[in-house]
């Protein structure tokens, strides 16, 4: 039946139906809710290490508790629903959630892209907020693979690429909602594994965030109609990807974001008219998933009638309508007194409506069809499944020296690192998404007079205030360590925030891995949650929701063990906002931070295909401490530029900054960048953590030093006309790039 239930819970199935024998609507319920999609299981379940520890639940002992501890005031709601939700300004709440579609992207990318997107939309709706802001962040192998080195069922990249990126232009463009931030990474580690991650951010007063679902309120199924697309997707999303898997098409949704833009509109009207006691998304699982945990988080039970749900196609069995996961489809629960109303708001948007049940004190979930009781289930069982025991093997990175030559040209290394495709510009993706529609895009994802790269994206959300939100990013899946890796995206993603002026960050995290039950995949996965507990009480940084993807596997094997941290952040006024364009001749330039000889997993040495040396580590102290003083030279005008130092370090970010810039270009001296190497091309090139490169104005440059006396810092150049980058290294050496060389290999024309 294609449930994906393992045997231990099998035969716990076979104990509990000894006296009855189940129906397939209620087997194929039993599947989708205990699938690793729907329930968690390795993140709610036991993982026993190689080092004798036993943990309870690591979503509990260590996201969660980490945000318990923070405590932030500001914190709405978190890990309960469908998006996290954070206070914003005048009455208001910014809503974001990032989910994963990578199964379905590596089937048919488009329609896998273009429904993750329309399910992330779902998630800020089903919290009553109104989708203002998309994200996406891409992974797919080498665009150069060659057709003979991919085994069957594995489609090549380039066509999932393309797929993929065409799925999320459609569903946002077609809905006027701006793409405004995200990343696109190439590795082998993607092959077989493509991974498609889509956020949505929203806006919702306050006092609309409703959840009150009451004993005789009825449940009101709205929006697309019920078919045969999308079953099995919760239960194929949690299995590896074999060569049978072009088979499960059928386990891919059909989007249709013209529906999705009439259910919006009429969502947001019942909203503000304070008709519905209770909202969900019908995502994976279909009406199954939606009106089960409606219920259940209610205290309550539900009677659903399928005969009332209309239908695509007519011969659907009655488990298929159940567990169908058919788009553009919302769950309400809605007071009798309100009924006909509702139905009218529906009616008016052209949204198909239907009364579908009602939810009742029984503490179970009925199914009806024809006349007959087809599924009857007690929602403390359904919710309540036997527990996943997980090994973990701890990983223990192995220590590997570095054996290189000094480059003879700096200026070349930069140019070959500008032009590698996980650094170049993605130009040619952003500008096929409407990255402006709405008119609140304050930052775009690609900025200046050369299309240069902000490190996060801002919006104004509301008319009537100047308070920004600031969207940004960590992810670094070249760090071989899962600790550090893990780290090094918490602490870029608040360093991105920051480097525009954002402060006052909540964090969402999305794990994708290989399958739990190898225990070395196992031990570095717990070994990157336990990074998140650690940096986010360090960093002062709540997380808000979340998501895991686990059982990415394929003939070519695991995908490469990859978290994307997503930030939201505020900025009080978003006309302060610090862009990375280079703004007046003779200001002086600073960088921020200490520079270490670390490049294992770096740009640099990828590039040379050398592995060894230091993964970058995080000092989330000094961290801390960087953030919270350039936040404050921000708000003082102090800082007119700035970019923070990630892939590629110190020499891809001065050339970034060149490339937003107009007219104006930078010297620098590596003597002076506070470091511990005594190689010119480890500190251009290094990857340590907690960096930035600012522009400074030079009538204040006395206050900016006196801010930051006791951190490392070090005023390394200034702000030239005439030249694109001049770089002077420790021999006393300089090499000079010209505007039109760097922003050719960076543009790639």
């Amino acid at each position: 039946m294609g449930l994906n239930i393992s045997l231990d819970r099998m035969r716990y199935l076979k104990q509990y139906f000894k006296n009855k024998p189940p129906t397939d609507v209620e087997l194929e319920m039993i599947a989708q809710t205990w699938s690793e999609h729907c329930f968690h299981n390795v993140f709610k379940g036991d993982v026993v290490t190689d080092d004798g520890r036993v943990i309870n639940s690591i979503l509990k002992t260590y996201i969660m508790r980490a945000t318990k501890e923070l405590n932030k005031e500001w914190c709405i709601s978190v890990f309960e629903d469908n998006a996290g939700i954070i206070d914003f300004d005048k009455g208001y709440a910014i809503a974001a959630k990032v989910e994963t579609h990578n199964h379905p992207s590596a089937v048919e990318p488009f329609g896998g892209a273009a429904t993750g997107v329309g399910g992330v939309i779902r998630d800020i709706l089903g919290v009553w907020g109104e989708p203002i802001a998309l994200t996406d962040v891409l992974c797919f192998g080498p665009l150069d693979t060659k057709y003979e080195d991919l085994p069957p069922g594995v489609k090549h990249p380039r066509y999932i690429y393309r797929g993929v990126v065409a799925g999320i232009g459609s569903y946002g463009n077609n809905m006027g909602i701006p793409t405004v931030s995200g990343a696109i990474f190439f590795d082998k580690g993607y092959t077989g594994n493509v991974i498609v991650y889509c956020g949505c951010i929203g806006i919702l007063p306050r006092d609309a965030y409703v959840r009150n679902t009451r004993e005789g309120d009825f449940a009101v199924l709205a929006g697309g109609r019920t078919g045969r697309d999308g079953i099995h997707g919760v239960t194929f999303a949690s299995v590896e990807l074999t060569e049978e898997a072009e088979e499960l098409r059928s386990a891919v949704q059909i989007p249709n974001p013209i529906v999705e833009e009439r259910l919006r509109r009429a969502i947001l009207r019942i909203r503000d008219e304070k008709l519905a006691s209770g909202i969900t998304d019908l995502g994976g699982g279909g009406l199954s998933c939606a009106a089960g945990e409606m219920a259940y988080r209610s205290g309550l039970g539900v009677d659903i009638d399928l005969d009332k749900v209309p239908l695509k196609a007519p011969d659907m069995a009655p488990w298929e309508i159940w567990i169908s996961e058919s788009q553009e489809r919302m769950l309400l629960s809605v007071p009798e007194e309100n009924l006909k109303r509702v139905i009218e708001i529906f009616q008016e948007e052209d949204v198909e409506v239907s009364i579908v049940g009602r939810f009742v004190k029984t503490g179970r979930v009925r199914v009806f069809t024809r006349g007959r009781v087809v599924c009857d289930l007690d929602l403390n069982f359904l919710f309540n499944p036997p527990k996943v025991v997980r090994k973990a093997k701890i990983p223990k990175l192995t220590q590997l020296g570095v054996n290189l030559d000094e480059p003879k040209d700096l200026g070349e290394e930069i140019l070959k690192i500008l032009s590698e495709p996980n650094i170049r510009s993605k130009e040619e993706v952003i500008r096929t998404y409407d990255y402006e529609v709405r008119g609140c895009t304050v930052l775009k994802p690609i900025y200046g007079y050369e299309a240069g790269p902000s490190d996060a994206a801002v919006i104004k959300p509301l008319k009537d205030s100047w308070m920004g939100v600031v969207i940004s990013c960590g992810i670094n899946p070249f760090y071989p360590d899962p600790y550090w890796m893990a780290a090094n995206s918490i602490e870029e993603a608040i360093r991105n925030n920051t480097a525009v002026g954002g402060r006052r960050i909540a964090l969402l995290d999305n794990f994708v891995w290989g399958s739990p039950e190898n225990e070395e995949n196992m031990g570095s996965l717990l070994r990157a949650v336990e990074a998140c507990y650690d940096f986010s009480k360090a960093l002062g940084t709540p997380f808000i929701s979340g998501k895991d993807s686990l059982y990415n596997e394929s003939p070519l094997g695991p995908v490469r063990p990859t978290l994307l941290i997503t930030g939201i952040g505020i900025i009080p006024d978003i006309r302060r906002v610090v862009t990375p364009s280079l703004k007046e001749e003779d200001n002086p330039v600073y960088i921020i931070g200490l520079t270490r000889e670390e490049l294992r997993g770096s740009a640099y040495l990828r590039l040379k295909g050398v592995d060894g040396g230091e993964v970058p580590r995080v000092d989330g102290a000094l961290s801390k401490k960087i953030t919270d003083v350039l936040i404050k030279a921000m708000d003082e005008q102090i800082v007119l530029s700035c970019h923070d130092l990630s892939e590629g370090g110190l020499g891809v970010a001065a050339a970034e900054m060149v490339v937003a810039s107009k007219n104006l270009g930078m010297e620098i001296n590596i003597v002076n960048v506070p470091s511990e190497s005594s190689r010119s091309d480890y500190i251009l090139f290094s990857e340590s953590a907690s960096r930035f490169l600012v522009e400074v104005n030079r009538s204040k440059k006395e206050r900016f030093e006196e801010l930051f006396s006791g951190l490392p810092f070090g005023r390394i150049g200034k702000v030239v006309k005439g030249i694109g980058l001049r770089i002077t290294d420790l021999k006393n050496k300089t090499c000079e790039l010209s505007n039109s060389e760097i922003k050719k290999a960076w543009r790639g024309y």
